[in-house]
């Protein structure tokens, strides 16, 4: 059995983590059976999740999970797309996972209201008196990523001009099909869903969020995409 090391459902999503949801639907893509592990993330191997193990070998990132996927068990997740399809599709997943995800993490990391409702309760199992320290460490830790990454270095009109043109693009792409690239799911709607359904999350109030709510198709392809291949989670 295929174990996949999560966080764990949280605030109405399959998983807090863009990425955690992009290797679940992936395995449910691949129409392969799997358990999940919420007590992983001390001993993961790049520091972060998703991870799987998978007959003792730990496949760690969600695009080394996709190439692990294809190789081990024969799944071609773009077998209906051309060439030109399959290379629209890499840039829509790269533009959401090195671009989009940023924006993500300074709207729930860095606005005060945001952290309150969602991350300020990651560190509640730490002791009561460290737990300040800790959650100031750790937004320190975010807010100096963001500067580093070059996000942070953009004011709140800028970033939101950002945001605005990755969801355009997503929601043009995807126009009035049923996934992102046509009939078929492929690889990339792993990625469009983890992070669509993350911009869409009720628990988090942003100018990115008003944006994707402005197109029923992104909120349309969300729910489709719950109702057939999460509707066991429907109760999350």
């Amino acid at each position: 059995m295929i174990t996949l090391y999560n966080f764990g459902s949280m605030f109405g999503l399959v998983d807090p983590s863009p990425f955690v949801s992009k290797a679940h639907l992936l395995l449910k893509l691949a129409n392969l059976p799997y358990q999940t592990n919420t007590k992983g993330f001390s001993k993961a191997p790049k520091k972060k999740l998703p991870y799987l193990l998978d007959e003792g070998k730990i496949i760690a990132d969600s695009s080394f999970i996709r190439f692990h996927l294809e190789q081990k068990y024969s799944v071609d997740f773009d077998a209906a797309l051309n060439a030109e399809q399959k290379a629209i599709s890499w840039a829509v997943e790269k533009m959401l996972e090195e671009h989009l995800y940023f924006i993500i993490m300074r709207d729930r990391w860095l606005d005060d209201a945001n952290f309150d409702a969602g991350p300020k309760h990651f560190f509640d199992d730490a002791p009561a008196p460290l737990r300040p320290l800790i959650r100031m460490i750790v937004r320190r830790g975010v807010r100096k990523t963001l500067f580093e990454q070059g996000l942070g270095r953009h004011n709140q009109a800028e970033i939101e001009q950002l945001a605005a043109l990755d969801i355009a693009a997503v929601a043009a792409i995807l126009g009035d099909k049923p996934f992102l690239m046509g009939d078929r799911p492929c690889a990339a709607d792993a990625s469009v869903y983890g992070f669509i359904s993350s911009v869409l999350c009720k628990t988090f109030k942003s100018a990115t969020r008003n944006v994707a709510e402005s197109y029923p198709n992104l909120s349309a392809y969300i729910a489709r995409i719950d109702a057939q291949y999460f509707a066991a989670e429907q109760n999350r």
